[in-house]
């Protein structure tokens, strides 16, 4: 299928010039992931159409050219500063991380942002790379995401924004804006489907172990991740014990007996060191056993709804609706679809 490929989905002249904007103290995936997911459908493209061309000429650019420190301690190589870099681009990609506070304070990169950017055909932010186009005036009045944990602070700090707290990316004509860290590849994914086609976007998802399309949005993280480990040592290994035994009996009752406490006090102590009442935790927990059944098998909703405590397809609907806000049944087939295609 892809090989009768003839021409790129967009019309934009090959190679299209890919320009990602770091600063010191950048969170590396913002940078890494997508630039990966660019480099991978230049080999995808020229794969299915024999072409000797690359679909993308990549740059990492900073200030200054050299190692830029990322938020993990280690650096990487900017190839040009800014004002090296040959303008116009086609796309113009700004990562975000740690040193975002800071960055937002650089006048000479907000002000080569502001210049810059309308002369490129399309420009995108990572995480809370929102901020820095924030700053720089382009993202007044146009719907926007960020980091779910940014969210807040990005729509009280620039009000004119309308700020999208559950979307992995935002699209509004020429900019997108994408969620945190690893959703820049989601994000790159969608600009490859709209430069390439969705062929050369579903090999770049195969090769690299993505969705196509995420199903649900940034309140899909997983529940194990999200909830704070006690510092007790019972409540720690009850939380494990949740995660492994969803089918149980999970009620406050049954769980206070197991950690040795009475139910008042152990639904005080529970939600006061994890962060979420018991039962909210369960929730999550069967949430996540029942999402990893959905995608590993071939077991039907009720099945599913039933080995993982929720004792209806019905309660399963509404847990996941609440926690992934997407439909268990619509969950599967997404997952089912693109590990089909």
């Amino acid at each position: 299928m892809m090989a009768a490929m003839a021409r790129p989905a967009s019309r934009a002249p090959l190679p299209r010039r890919v320009a990602l904007v770091v600063f010191p103290d950048f969170q590396a995936l913002d940078a890494a992931g997508p630039l990966e997911v660019f480099s991978a459908a230049s080999l995808a493209w020229q794969q299915a159409t024999g072409s000797t061309t690359p679909a993308y000429a990549l740059e990492l650019v900073a200030r200054a050219a050299g190692p830029v420190a990322t938020s993990a301690g280690y650096g990487l190589l900017a190839q040009r500063g800014l004002a090296q870099l040959r303008v116009p681009l086609d796309t113009l990609v700004v990562a975000g991380g740690l040193g975002t506070a800071r960055a937002v304070a650089d006048r000479a990169l907000i002000g080569w942002l502001r210049r810059q950017a309308p002369r490129a055909r399309r420009v995108a932010s990572v995480c809370t790379g929102a901020f820095l186009l924030a700053e720089a005036g382009l993202l007044d009045g146009l719907r926007v995401t960020t980091h779910w944990q940014a969210c807040e602070l990005l729509q009280r700090r620039y009000p004119r924004l309308r700020v999208e707290p559950d979307c992995i990316y935002v699209r509004e004509g020429r900019i997108w804006t994408s969620a945190g860290v690893t959703s820049g590849m989601d994000l790159a994914l969608a600009l490859v489907e709209e430069d390439l086609g969705r062929d050369v976007a579903l090999a770049v998802a195969q090769r690299l172990v993505l969705y196509l399309k995420r199903p649900g949005g940034q309140s899909q993280f997983s529940a194990q991740l999200a909830a704070q480990r006690a510092a007790r040592e019972p409540l720690r290994e009850l939380q494990a014990w949740i995660a492994e035994h969803p089918a149980e009996d999970l009620s406050v009752a049954a769980l206070a007996r197991r950690a040795g406490m009475s139910p008042r006090n152990f639904a005080r102590v529970f939600a006061r060191e994890v962060g979420r009442t018991p039962a909210r935790f369960v929730e999550e927990a069967r949430v996540e056993h029942a999402r990893r059944r959905l995608e590993a098998g071939e077991d039907g909703i009720d099945a599913v709804a039933a080995a993982c405590g929720f004792g209806s397809a019905e309660t399963l609907r509404r847990a996941f609706l609440r926690v992934l806000r997407v439909a268990p049944a619509a969950y599967r087939n997404r997952f089912r679809s693109t590990r089909a295609a």
